[in-house]
């Protein structure tokens, strides 16, 4: 086991001493809190993923759509950047959708080039 030692606000301190016997659950819980944001980042885009890894045919490839919410996140994060500028975690999200998008031209024009090779 290993010791950390951190520095946080009184108030905290004092919740945290107060639960001392489950710190290290309630760390481990924050922790996994942290990668489930991190993966709702994604929220769309592993359908689109997932379809992917399944090798599937040319048509289904043609075929795939980005999931609405994952539509909706788009045009939220493509009107704020026109009115008021992405935060830079809403630019680093952006950058990971613009490039699942580049994969997907990517597939789709290697889908319909095999069916006009058919």
């Amino acid at each position: 086991m290993s010791s950390i030692t951190l520095d946080v606000p009184d108030e905290v301190a004092e919740k945290l001493h107060a639960l001392a016997d489950r710190l290290p659950r309630i760390l481990d819980l924050g922790l996994r809190a942290l990668s489930a944001e991190a993966s709702s980042e994604y929220e769309g885009v592993a359908d689109v993923l997932e379809l992917l890894a399944t090798l599937p045919t040319a048509e289904e490839v043609l075929g795939l759509r980005a999931a609405p919410t994952l539509q909706h996140r788009i045009q939220e994060l493509l009107e704020k950047s026109r009115c008021s500028g992405l935060s830079p975690e809403e630019q680093l999200e952006w950058e990971r959708i613009d490039y699942i998008e580049h994969l997907v031209r990517i597939a789709k024009a290697k889908a319909a080039m095999k069916l006009k090779d058919r």
